[in-house]
């Protein structure tokens, strides 16, 4: 084959074969290809897309570059859970716990973060000498024991991917819906998923600010499950604010516990159960939505889903005690309350910065090699549409680099806008896409 010829083919428009899109992608991860002209066809995707069978040729090719992983011997229909990122984004701390209650198996394989806060890993590494080095017995064997276990993703998952987005993030290629839907799936499917449940945000602290947007990838990443024998399902949820109150590691780990105990915010409550009712219908565990979220609601409510959290943080090497006693877990040498300085209501909670609020304290990386401060971030008391009284506390700062504090309290004053006018909240769950096409909430 030609690349060139490649490049040519899909700059005129025309759709590429199985075969071409495997010889680019296995050329690319082994050196024989170079950059530019990558480069070159990732611009041809941009301007000209990619048909369904294209994007789903090209998830597997990915998939196939690196590692996959064999969860056969794992009991059961195994579901995974994807978010496409957001600020105060918990659900998988409590979806876990919850779904596997539910009797469901939860084999999660999550990474670390890169950006506002950390990733899943990092939350649950607040917690006294959790690890997610297990070895394959070790992660197989807790999952049919214990129905839930949470592992690192290996360095060779999908070489492609990384590759590919590296050079996506320099050239000015990132914002394709074939290239970000067949980044996401690969992902997914090589860890092993037999379905797929995905969290695609919309608005301010979303890749996808707009809702249209956020549509045409939740299409796009469920007919690449489709075609590759993944049942996938998308929610689309609102990100125009933080999701819950809390942003930051350890503060996030205490709202998952509140939340499984049936005192969490209300909006990350309901996000949780819409997700798990999916997740439980693609397992066959339940026929109904409602039949599903009447399980997940049993299981707040008996107390199983708090007790499956504690039994996989056992499981991996760490303390339970501080599940039942949050105060253990790392706590900020300072908290600082950010004041309203005009009575009214909130307008607008702008939760890209409240995120980049959290990073600046020491909460996210905005290198690969920062180190995260587990007890550091902001919980954000008031939710759009919420009235306030001057002087009355907007966010609580906790803080242990003080230095930090005046810019912090500056920029999260500039994010939560307040005027004299009642605004109606936005809609948390906005649409449902599936197979068979969108459901509008």
């Amino acid at each position: 084959m030609n690349t060139i010829e490649i490049i040519h083919k899909k700059r005129d428009g025309q759709s590429l074969s199985k075969e071409e899109i495997e010889y680019l992608i296995q050329g690319y991860t082994n050196g024989s290809i170079p950059d530019y002209q990558i480069a070159a066809w990732a611009m041809a995707i941009c301007f000209q897309g990619m048909n369904p069978q294209e994007t789903a040729n090209l998830t597997m090719a990915m998939v196939q570059s690196g590692d996959q992983i064999d969860l056969s011997a794992i009991k059961g229909i195994k579901v995974d859970k994807h978010s496409t990122g957001g600020v105060g984004d918990t659900t998988t701390l409590i979806l876990g716990p919850l779904v596997a209650a539910a009797g469901v198996p939860v084999a999660k394989m999550s990474g670390r973060g890169l950006g506002h806060t950390g990733g899943t890993i990092d939350k649950l590494e607040s917690i006294e000498g959790f690890s997610t080095e297990l070895t394959t017995e070790e992660f197989l064997a807790l999952v049919n024991e214990k129905k839930l276990a949470v592992g690192g993703q290996t360095a060779n998952l999908t070489p492609a991917d990384k590759k590919l987005y590296a050079l996506r993030d320099v050239t000015a290629t990132v914002e394709s819906i074939p290239l970000i839907a067949s980044s996401v799936m690969s992902k997914k499917i090589a860890t092993g998923a037999d379905a797929i449940v995905l969290d695609v945000k919309t608005g301010d602290g979303a890749f996808m600010k707009e809702e249209e947007d956020a549509i045409k990838l939740a299409k796009a990443m469920v007919e690449i499950g489709q075609l590759v024998g993944r049942n996938t399902i998308a929610v689309i949820s609102d990100m125009s604010q933080p999701l819950g109150h809390a942003v930051g590691n350890a503060l996030e780990v205490i709202e998952a516990i509140d939340t499984l105990k049936g005192v969490g915010p209300a909006d990350l409550t309901e996000l949780t159960l819409v997700l798990g009712s999916q997740m439980l219908l693609l397992a066959g565990r339940c026929q109904t939505v409602e039949e599903a979220r009447a399980l997940l609601e049993q299981c707040i409510e008996d107390g199983s889903a708090l007790e499956k959290l504690k039994e996989m943080i056992q499981g991996q090497h760490g303390n339970p005690a501080q599940i039942d006693h949050p105060e253990l877990l790392p706590q900020a040498r300072e908290q600082i309350a950010v004041l309203a300085e005009e009575d009214g209501f909130i307008q607008q909670i702008e939760a890209e910065e409240i995120g980049l609020c959290a990073m600046k304290l020491g909460a996210g990386r905005e290198t690969k090699d920062d180190q995260i401060d587990h007890a550091v971030g902001v919980v954000v008391h008031k939710k759009v549409g919420d009235a306030v009284k001057k002087g009355e506390p907007i966010a609580t700062l906790h803080v242990n680099r003080v230095e930090e504090v005046p810019e912090v309290t500056k920029r999260l004053l500039q994010a939560v806008k307040i005027n004299n006018q009642p605004v109606t909240p936005p809609k948390l769950i906005r649409c449902i896409v599936t197979a068979s096409g969108m459901t509008k909430l």
